[in-house]
């Protein structure tokens, strides 16, 4: 050897194995922590937010906003889905209309909250009709909103099973609020909050 080489030091390979596995066990944890509390990607599987939302759409959930507030009227949320029997944990994506205590009516193919009418732009014109509600559930506007429940609705009006068909939804199915459509990148961008 040479003034001035140093022999490289060597790593035994069961060290190099350990290493792997812990930088493995803290990137699932990372993983983990950000969707379990900080946001949630989702594709979107249905037609029922059409034209905001549009089905194969990507969009992102945040969580946090809502460790600190209740989830607002014209707010887009993503929710466990309420249907009896279902057992697939799907999670639904619609658009808050009223809050606990707010009565809903539906007339003449629009919406009134609190005895006024909504301006719903993003409905582009589709009218909101009663739907026949699900079995076992009871539906009679004007309805009010039961405290720790949100009455939610899909943009798509004529094409959307939501709190029309299925009732007001608890607070706490809540898991996200959607803010960010990122895929396509033709489609990219903030989802507004309009009530």
């Amino acid at each position: 050897m040479l003034a001035g080489d140093h022999a490289k030091p060597t790593v035994p390979i069961r060290d190099r194995v350990i290493h792997l596995i812990l930088a493995i066990l803290v990137i699932i944890f990372i993983s983990w922590f950000l969707r379990s509390y900080i946001f949630q990607a989702y594709k979107i599987p249905s037609g029922s937010m059409t034209e905001t939302i549009l089905e194969g759409d990507m969009v992102f959930s945040e969580k946090v906003s809502y460790y600190f507030e209740e989830p607002q009227a014209g707010q887009i949320v993503t929710f466990e889905d309420p249907e009896p029997g279902r057992e697939d944990n799907r999670i639904l994506i619609k658009r808050i209309i009223a809050t606990g205590g707010q009565t809903v009516d539906l007339r003449d193919g629009f919406v009134f909250v609190d005895g006024k009418q909504l301006d719903e732009p993003y409905t582009q014109g589709k009218p909101s009709y009663p739907l026949v509600p699900a079995r076992n559930v009871e539906i009679v506007y004007p309805y009010t909103v039961p405290d720790g429940y949100l009455w939610v609705m899909g943009d798509n009006r004529t094409d959307s099973s939501d709190s029309r068909y299925f009732g007001a939804v608890p607070v706490e199915s809540v898991t996200g609020h959607a803010v960010l459509a990122y895929w396509p990148l033709n489609r990219f961008g903030i989802l507004e909050t309009e009530l």
